[in-house]
């Protein structure tokens, strides 16, 4: 509940109205009502802006999911995709972008503009098994490069996950872990 929030933005409204009460306070000679809001706003409102700054957006669904596919996740879904699809859907701090150790590990991350970046995500029944689908853009990795890592990325994102890889456009990337057998 608190992933679909975002505390950069709670912390700015929050550090903003206690700071605007303090300095309301001091030009009416209230003390006790200054000192709170000074005290408090001004800091809760400096970490609200380090918050926002740090923040990266949830991925929004391509498509969203079915009654009948969310029930097929509640029944299939591995530990990673449930973890994965919880992670990119919520505010993220401190990091780069969604999934950024994942493809540093995977080796498709050199450098901060070669990386292929997470843009939305779907899941899917194929043959029966459950599959998340992440869409990435990726206009410097070719779907051959993502091909010759496909059993890092079985065994990256495993146990009992394969991975099946496709180029819907040019410079777009479909990889879909599907609950294995």
């Amino acid at each position: 509940m608190f992933g679909k929030i975002s505390l950069g933005s709670v912390g700015l409204v929050v550090g903003g109205i206690l700071s605007v009460v303090g300095f309301a306070a001091y030009g009416f000679g209230n003390a006790t009502l200054n000192l709170a809001g000074m005290f408090y706003g001004i800091p809760i409102l400096l970490g609200g802006l380090a918050l926002k700054a740090a923040e990266i957006k949830p991925i929004a669904y391509s498509q969203e999911p079915s009654p009948d596919l969310q029930a097929l996740r509640d029944s299939q879904a591995t530990a990673t995709q449930q973890q994965i699809r919880k992670d990119v859907t919520r505010y993220r701090y401190g990091q780069d972008c969604h999934l950024d150790d994942a493809l540093e590990r995977l080796g498709l991350s050199p450098t901060d503009e070669e990386r292929p970046l997470l843009h939305h995500i779907r899941e899917e029944s194929r043959e029966g098994r459950y599959a998340l689908v992440l869409e990435f853009k990726s206009p410097l990795f070719s779907l051959e490069d993502w091909q010759t890592r496909r059993e890092k990325i079985e065994r990256f994102f495993g146990p009992d996950v394969t991975a099946a890889i496709a180029q819907p456009t040019e410079d777009e990337i479909e990889l879909a872990l599907i609950r294995a057998e």
